[in-house]
């Protein structure tokens, strides 16, 4: 470990940690926007747990969860737009989820200097995205108005 540490640079581990620091932030504030999301869906309509979008955000285990929570919320926002009969895409969020899990997935994989950077500034991007398609769902479900049986 000592030796593979002194072949590093310094700016290389500083770079490294930050760019760890980066995604951890990113994954709560997906994790927290996916819980408040799935918060505003009832109950009947949730293939998706609000206290499961934390996965998100724990290291390792999220790259293969976030496909998993990526499906479950598509779904679910399916059945809640389905039953407020609000026309919507179908599959609303599944695509760009695609392409962050993927992206994430391959950032974990030992690449070439050049080509991991350019994951990660894929990975960066397709995460702002899916982020930007979760809050536009999550403020379309705030301002729809709920079915008549939501109201009794």
């Amino acid at each position: 470990m000592n030796e593979l540490l002194q072949g590093m640079s310094r700016e290389y581990i500083i770079l490294v940690i930050a760019i760890g620091i980066l995604f951890q932030t990113l994954s709560l504030i997906l994790a927290y926007s996916i819980r408040q999301t799935v918060l505003l869906i009832r109950k009947d309509n949730r293939c998706l747990l609000p206290g499961q979008a934390w996965i998100v955000a724990i290291p390792l285990l999220n790259i293969f969860y976030n496909f998993i929570i990526i499906r479950r919320l598509s779904d679910s926002l399916n059945n809640e737009f389905f039953d407020r009969q609000v026309a919507i895409d179908e599959n609303p969020t599944l695509k760009q989820g695609y392409f962050m899990a993927y992206s994430y997935l391959a950032t974990n994989f030992p690449l070439p200097l050049f080509i991991g950077y350019l994951a990660i500034i894929a990975c960066l991007v397709c995460y702002l995205n899916y982020w930007i398609k979760v809050n536009e769902y999550r403020r379309l479900l705030r301002s729809s108005n709920p079915t008549p049986r939501e109201n009794s």
